[in-house]
Order: structure tokens, then C-alpha cells, then sequence
């Protein structure tokens, strides 16, 4: 049992955890065939079958259970004193792999992962851009950022990017001049809209305004589409009226492309979030992002 590889036993957590080889292969980076060559290798070395597996399913066996059950938190801890050891370096080391809405990918952290990658040499960084709820601990992420209302409360919250964000209505000059300035959000119901469906199939209803003064329609969609870039097309060419993050249509503003309407219900809202699980030891390079935040957030006070 000496010369078991912890590799080999690390690789056959990941397709248990998982219930597949091309799940787990793709969450670690690797191929498929490598883990299934790691998993060949741990059951001739055990003489015991670890998982069924059919061209359907990947399933552990009852010895596999057993194992999973022992090696996960063994492995977690293995991972820490690592980690913790990865700490004493001058600089930390390893991926940071982070999920984040697709906003937040195109407008918040550009201008912040150059500072941080130029501060920490040895650490590379992967994102995932997706607007979907996600567990990401059981996604094999170390962190996700998301806004105020989608944050599981058992997770660490830190600010990142702008501490407020704007929803902004707008639509082209020539869209206007056909069908008239809406005055109230009532008004767009009589309006052509393009409106964003996220991956999950959901459209969101749009809401103005805050608080009490909240005013919730669904309005008629012309265009529908889960592509930002194609939505603000379609709205600089006169098809609609346009509903999303001020970030997104600020350039448009600007160049007259498109012309804020119903300025009076901007609705604002807190920014985003890293969020990430309490735990005793923190990976190196999530430990790294969250002290370069911190010290950000502590410059910009007066």
C-alpha cells in the first residue's frame, strides 16, 4: 500500500465526486483517458473494483464509497499543509479559478486582474462566465463572485469592482422617432423591447425604480436573446427598446447610438461580491486575491 500514488487517489475522488470521467477530466484540466489510466492503475494495485462503470453511468462501488468517504477530508487536509507551505513562499503560487456573471468578466475584472497577476508573478488565473446560480465549492471553484441577493449565506463576502451599479433604459434616435418617448414604464407595453434570457431558459420580468416605488412589467419582446452584444445591436439599429447594466450601453450613450429613456426609474444597486467558503486553511492564491481587495478597498479611503 507504499507506493499507492497520491495522484492516482486524488483522480479517482474527482470521477467519484463527479459520477464521470469527462466531468471530472474537464474540471481538472486534463483528459479523460488520464484519469481512466489512474483508476485502471488504483484497482490493480487494490485488487478491488472502485466504480461501475457503463457507457451511461460512473458509479462507486461499495469499496469505492468507503474510499471516498475516507479520502476526501484526507485529501483536504493534505491540500491545506500545502497550502499553508505555498504561504511562505515569496510569492504564492497555483491557479486561481473563479466563477463570475458574464458582467462582471466583460466590465469589472479586467481592470483588476492586470494588478493583480503583475503583483503575484506565479499565480495564473482561470474564470468561468456564467450568469447561472452555481455551487461553486462543488464546481471546483475556489471563489465565485455574484451580487448581494444571490450570495449563500454561509459564505465570506467582500466587495469587488464598484460599490454601486445602475439599470439603465435606452433605445436609438430613429426608434424614438417612430414610436414616440415612453414617459413610464407602463408605456414600454406598448413598446417593442429586446430582453435578455439567460442560459437557464429564465427571462427576467423588468423592474424600475426602488423600494416602495418598485413598478414590475413584463414587457412585449421583439428580440430575446442570451447575448449581449446582439441585444445592443439590435437596439443601436431601432429594433427596441434595451433594459441592462449602464456599464454595458455607456459607450452608445455617449457616441448617440442610443439615447437614455425614463431616466427617473434608474434602478441602483449594490455591486458585487467575491464569496467564498469559511475554512480553516485557504488556498494560496484565493488567500492572495482577497489580501490584494482588501488592500484596494483600504486605499481608495479617504
Amino acid at each position: 500500500m507504499n507506493d499507492l500514488p497520491l495522484a492516482d487517489l486524488d483522480a479517482f475522488t474527482a470521477v467519484a465526486r463527479e459520477r464521470s470521467f469527462r466531468a471530472a477530466a474537464k474540471k481538472r484540466g486534463v483528459s479523460a483517458s488520464s484519469l481512466s489510466e489512474a483508476l485502471r492503475r488504483l484497482e490493480a494495485k487494490l485488487d478491488v473494483r472502485l466504480l461501475n462503470r457503463t457507457t451511461r453511468s460512473v458509479t462507486p462501488t461499495e469499496a469505492g464509497m468507503r474510499l471516498l468517504e475516507r479520502l476526501q477530508p484526507a485529501l483536504g487536509e493534505i491540500a491545506g499543509a500545502l497550502d499553508q507551505v505555498n504561504e511562505l513562499r515569496d510569492s504564492p503560487a497555483g491557479t486561481l479559478k473563479l466563477n463570475v456573471p458574464s458582467v462582471v468578466a466583460r466590465e469589472i475584472l479586467p481592470s483588476i486582474v492586470g494588478r493583480f497577476l503583475r503583483a503575484n508573478p506565479a499565480i495564473s488565473l482561470e474564470v468561468t462566465a456564467e450568469d447561472g446560480f452555481v455551487d461553486v465549492l462543488a464546481a471546483g471553484f475556489d471563489a465565485g463572485i455574484r451580487y448581494e441577493e444571490r450570495v449563500e449565506r454561509d459564505m465570506i463576502a467582500i466587495p469587488i469592482g464598484p460599490r454601486q451599479q445602475r439599470y439603465v433604459t435606452a433605445a436609438s434616435p430613429a426608434y424614438l422617432a417612430r414610436h414616440g418617448m415612453p414617459h413610464h414604464p407602463h408605456d414600454l407595453l406598448e413598446h417593442a423591447c429586446i430582453r435578455h434570457r439567460f442560459a437557464s431558459g429564465v427571462g427576467l420580468a423588468w423592474e424600475f425604480g426602488d423600494g416602495e416605488a418598485a413598478i414590475t412589467i413584463t414587457p412585449p419582446a421583439v428580440v430575446t436573446a442570451n447575448a449581449v452584444d446582439l441585444e445592443i445591436t439590435a437596439a443601436i439599429e431601432g429594433l427596441g427598446v434595451i433594459r441592462t447594466f449602464e456599464e454595458f450601453l455607456a459607450p452608445h450613450l455617449a457616441s448617440g447610438g442610443l439615447v437614455a429613456i425614463l431616466e427617473p426609474w434608474v434602478t441602483t444597486f449594490s455591486g458585487p461580491f467575491l464569496y467564498y467558503a469559511s475554512r480553516r486553511h485557504m488556498p494560496a492564491p484565493l488567500r492572495a486575491f482577497v489580501d490584494f481587495l482588501k488592500a484596494e478597498q483600504r486605499s481608495r479611503l479617504p
